[in-house]
């Protein structure tokens, strides 16, 4: 095993959406969704990936939605902030940056539109971590990138002291568990539906959007995996279906937008080339966030996240 050079801590990481106001982010309103999460307990927040709209901020937004992240984090939860780009040398400045604006950690996608093959992916990956000295946590999503990392890839990664984990969001359970069982890599789930199953097959934790509106319970669901309660994790982690399925009945982040701003926690603007929500998932959304989600999110962070 390759001695790493910093250890992810298990658990909940939230992948934070981006509130605008009109065209321009929403910085009170972010303030408050950065210490909503800190406040509930999660090991960590990753500011300006895909739920962030990462391709659609500039320099100056991403310095500052780090910045004040890590500022208002303050060591309590982990900053993993996304830097991956489908260019490598544009990948290696955006990991320098998020270095010197003072992440702990950060996420790298695997670069879309080209298609690297898999050595492609090896060379890509290898070139950043041995460019700039931060973990580096990998990024499989392949519904959004055109390319799957395989499993003999990111365990070819995993000799690279500073690749740390992986975020695991390809849907395929079969697969997830040959990373698991072949990679010196922390695995977390990178899809809210699979999360009890990835748990069960040796995944350290999740990294998700439905936490955006619940992160109290998804840490009392991690909470009761970690320590043993399945009997407690099974249905507290199917009680999430209802609610990941809302979130994704368009493009993440648009739904989950619209259900944060429901809640009076930032506006439901997206930035184009996102739109926001078709007039029949408007009416979805708000039933179903009157009927079910208002009371959850009202009283999420009033437990203790280990009970």
């Amino acid at each position: 095993m390759t001695e790493k050079t910093w250890q992810m801590p298990d658990g909940i990481y939230t992948a934070l959406v981006t509130p605008f106001h009109g065209d321009q982010v929403d910085r009170p309103a972010w303030e408050r969704l950065v210490k909503r999460q800190v406040a509930a307990g999660v090991s960590g927040v990753v500011p300006i990936g895909c739920t962030g709209e990462a391709a659609a901020l500039d320099r100056a937004e991403r310095e500052y939605l780090v910045r004040s992240c890590v500022e208002i984090c303050a060591g309590k939860c982990k900053v993993i902030a996304g830097s991956g780009s489908n260019s490598t040398a544009v990948t290696i400045a955006q990991t320098r940056d998020v270095l010197e604006w003072g992440a702990d950690a950060a996420m790298l996608i695997t670069p879309y539109y080209n298609k690297p093959q898999q050595h492609g992916l090896h060379a890509h990956y290898r070139t950043v971590a041995r460019s700039v000295d931060i973990p580096i946590v990998l990024y499989n999503v392949p519904g959004r990138t055109a390319v799957n990392m395989l499993p003999d890839t990111a365990a070819l990664l995993s000799a690279e002291p500073n690749i740390v984990a992986l975020k695991e969001a390809s849907g395929m359970l079969g697969q997830i568990e040959e990373a698991i069982a072949k990679c010196d890599l922390k695995v977390f789930s990178g899809d809210d539906g699979l999360n009890f199953p990835v748990f069960g097959l040796g995944g350290r934790g999740a990294i998700s959007v439905v936490s955006n509106l619940l992160p109290g319970a998804m840490v009392r669901f991690w909470k009761a995996w970690e320590r043993g309660d399945v009997n407690r994790a099974w249905p507290m982690g199917r009680a999430f279906d209802p609610i990941t399925r809302t979130c994704f009945v368009e493009t993440n982040p648009v739904p989950v937008k619209e259900m944060l701003s429901l809640a009076g926690l930032c506006q439901r603007d997206p930035r184009l080339p996102l739109v926001p929500l078709t007039e029949q998932s408007v009416t979805y959304l708000v039933q179903f966030y009157e009927g079910t989600l208002a009371e959850l999110m009202a009283r999420d962070l009033d437990q203790d996240p280990v009970s």
